[in-house]
């Protein structure tokens, strides 16, 4: 029989706090926490001709005090471009209002022919894409600088005469590339979104702040045939409108919306070989997630016997 040095009992273990701001809010810490896990994702640049680039995306850890109230900002996505391409709008940033604040940077607008100016995709957390025909530049990512890096670039001019076409916007995983993913039923005349990222912050693997694809430009030599816009990069990037085929009356040819929370950029709107363009489409809005960890506690005395087993399988609470 051990010897008693006190009565036994239950050792105490409390599940992790997880907390999800689709909106702005007040993060409140458990009494016990003085240090958190976050995600923090910003919203996504509106698509003009060129897709949006996904909203910044930054996870890591940070010291906080407990029993303490920080202020959340979750970034809206930015407006996509009105038909025939007025320009767009990059997306808003996302901040964790914790003693070092951790903010994400919008997602750049996509490039836009036919605004007032014309523009080439603008900088942000993934930068939004360009045009290399028409020479317009895609945005650069992870501006302003952290590390490690919240986006990548889109892609557009300068590119080769050979990979002309409208570019999406960049990803939290990836930049765009040259990328034309086709499917079964659509041969696509636009760039694709880069990738997001995924993380398991909430308990389920969930992928972010992909790019917004590419719209078709109006290049379509015969034989003519419907050609569509670039694929949503993974984690909610939206997809490049379509110029589809007879093109006169003019065919809708807006893109698709960055999903909601994920911070994904918009799609760029098709351009048809009249002339007409249709909208681009808004960035989806960002996420702020935070994890605090679970407390184990015990109260009392133990036995002997049970100390050393707690030291020796490294349990042991100092």
């Amino acid at each position: 029989m051990p010897r008693l040095i006190g009565a036994v009992q239950s050792v105490s273990t409390t599940s992790d706090t997880i907390t999800t701001f689709n909106s702005s809010g007040t993060l409140t810490t458990q009494p016990a926490t003085t240090t958190l896990e976050y995600l923090v994702v910003a919203g996504g640049g509106g698509g003009a001709l060129s897709g949006g680039g996904a909203g910044g995306m930054r996870t890591g850890s940070t010291p906080v005090s407990g029993n303490s109230p920080y202020p959340i900002t979750i970034g809206g996505g930015g407006a996509g471009g009105a038909p025939n391409n007025n320009a767009a709008a990059g997306g808003s940033n996302s901040v964790l209002g914790t003693p070092s604040p951790i903010t994400s940077a919008g997602g750049g607008r996509g490039s836009a022919i036919g605004a007032a100016p014309t523009t080439g995709g603008g900088d942000g957390g993934s930068g939004g894409g360009g045009w290399a025909e028409e020479g317009y530049t895609a945005g650069s990512g992870n501006v302003p600088s952290v590390s490690p890096p919240q986006g990548n670039p889109g892609y557009g001019h300068p590119a080769p005469p050979a990979q002309s076409f409208v570019g999406g916007g960049g990803g939290a995983g990836a930049a765009a590339t040259a990328t034309r993913t086709p499917t079964p039923t659509k041969t696509r005349g636009g760039g694709d979104g880069g990738a997001g990222a995924p993380s398991t912050i909430t308990g389920s693997d969930v992928t972010y702040a992909g790019g917004g694809g590419g719209g078709h430009g109006e290049v379509n030599s015969p034989p003519r045939a419907t050609l569509f816009g670039g694929a949503g990069g993974a984690g909610g990037g939206g997809e490049g409108g379509a110029a589809p085929i007879p093109d006169t009356p003019a065919p809708q040819t807006a893109g698709t919306a960055g999903s909601a929370n994920l911070g994904g950029g918009g799609g760029g709107g098709g351009a048809s070989p009249g002339g007409q363009r249709g909208s681009g489409a808004a960035g989806g809005s960002g996420v702020v997630v935070v994890k605090e960890p679970g407390i184990t506690s015990a109260g009392g005395f133990w036995t002997l016997r049970t100390i050393y087993r707690q030291i020796t399988n490294n349990n042991w609470i100092n």
